[in-house]
């Protein structure tokens, strides 16, 4: 694959040649981030939304999970199906409905308070 860019050395644009054994390396240490989130995050889970997941499995959505492969890694991590969402609608942070129902979710979400 043919990659353009800045060259961080002579700080010039320059195009290159790269391997996708080269991609999977630079890849490597992302991929094993999102890993351990996601099972950080299973360790977490409530009894009943562990059972939906063994159940249903994930669905990933958003920009990473159309990493090709990313679905099978995370599937051996967790031992769960995973799958791709077919649509995803995701609404900012003003959306009124989690404004409204603040109180509900304000244990699931994180902040930079958290790590204090």
């Amino acid at each position: 694959m043919e990659c353009r860019g800045r060259d961080m050395i002579s700080g010039l644009p320059r195009k290159t040649a790269i391997t996708s054994q080269e991609i999977r390396e630079a890849l490597q240490e992302p991929v094993t981030q999102i890993i351990e989130a996601v099972t950080r995050t299973l360790e977490l889970a409530e009894p009943e939304l562990a059972a939906d997941l063994v159940d249903n499995g994930i669905t990933m959505a958003g920009g990473s999970s159309l990493l090709r492969g990313l679905t099978t890694v995370i599937s051996n991590a967790t031992g769960l199906d995973v799958k791709l969402a077919k649509t995803a609608d995701v609404r900012g942070p003003r959306d009124e409905r989690v404004s409204r129902n603040l109180e509900l979710w304000k244990d699931t979400m994180e902040s930079d308070e958290d790590e204090l």
